[in-house]
């Protein structure tokens, strides 16, 4: 096997990448690789690891000795498969690495926004505590998690683990049911259609993958159907909620605060609507919610042994 990693980067500097050395017997790593440099630096190898560089069917019309890819990664929208396919390319992906960091990502975005933290930390650090005429601050409203509902959609391991540390804070789960995804009992949790859990839930997470179905999930009709003071966690796809419909729900409170861990584009180089300044309750991070070592380490151990099986 020869093989070449051209987004090692994106794995970070922390990681051993020994596994998959061991297994390909031995790797060229470039650590980013542009649009127009992919071609010439595949050439030659009959496996390729990637993360979010883009192939596409020209990439394989030229490498006819490309047998495998590797995506060290879950989402498998920069690989044009239908054209792997018609090369007789393998492609393989990774799953089931990130539950513990996405589950605590997520529920540290809901228990930021429940509490109001940066709200209050920004406060004491204006000096705003400081003047007080009594010994708190009580000027943002806190939300207690215990007793509430959570709306999941997309109950795959992520989903599962958002779902496990959900029920150690006390709160009632629900399920939403994708577009073309049949309603029913799962693990104990009632999966009912997004129109019917919309209404109820005090907080919704999503979890799925960014389908053409699923696409725009969220817009302006189904945040007018959420609570006024309930709360929108996406540590999945940008494209699963429509952003400015979000921005004005959240600046005219329709709902009460989002947290978002992923943009449509990223990074954002060409501005957000939920970049902007004046946007009550809300909290974006930079696509870090996978990012723990622990995390990362998983990935190179699970495309070592993809890799392994197709030896």
């Amino acid at each position: 096997m020869k093989a070449v990693f051209l987004d090692a980067k994106t794995l970070g500097d922390d990681v051993d990448l020994s596994p998959i050395e061991a297994v390909t017997g031995g790797l060229e790593k470039f650590d980013r690789t542009g649009p127009d440099e992919v071609l010439g630096r595949i050439r030659g190898f009959d496996t390729v690891l990637v993360n979010k560089v883009v192939l596409s069917r020209e990439h394989f019309e030229a490498c006819p000795e490309l047998e495998n890819i590797a995506v060290v990664a879950t989402g498998l929208n920069n690989i044009d498969q239908q054209a792997a396919k018609d090369h007789g390319i393998k492609v393989m992906n990774v799953t089931n690495y990130g539950r513990s960091t996405v589950a605590q990502h997520t529920m540290a975005l809901m228990l930021a926004l429940a509490t109001r933290l940066l709200d209050y930390n920004r406060d004491v650090r204006a000096g705003r505590w400081g003047k007080s005429d009594m010994f708190c601050l009580m000027d943002h409203p806190i939300m207690e998690l215990e007793g509430r509902t959570l709306g999941i959609v997309g109950y795959g391991d992520l989903g599962q683990g958002v779902a496990e540390r959900a029920a150690a804070f006390g709160m009632r789960v629900l399920l939403g049911a994708r577009p073309g995804q049949e309603a029913g009992e799962v693990d104990g949790y009632s999966r009912i259609p997004l129109d019917e859990l919309l209404p109820q839930v005090d907080v919704l997470s999503l979890h799925c993958l960014l389908t053409d179905d699923t696409r725009d999930l969220i817009g302006a009709r189904e945040l007018k159907m959420m609570k006024p003071d309930s709360l929108l966690i996406n540590t999945s796809r940008g494209g699963l909620v429509n952003e400015q419909a979000l921005a004005d729900a959240l600046r005219d409170g329709e709902i009460g605060g989002a947290g978002f861990d992923v943009l449509t584009e990223e990074p954002p180089r060409n501005g957000n609507p939920l970049l902007a300044d004046d946007i009550p309750n809300l909290i974006v991070t930079p696509h870090s919610a996978w990012a723990s070592r622990e995390a990362r380490q998983r990935i190179v151990g699970i495309t070592a042994a993809n890799l392994k099986s197709v030896l």
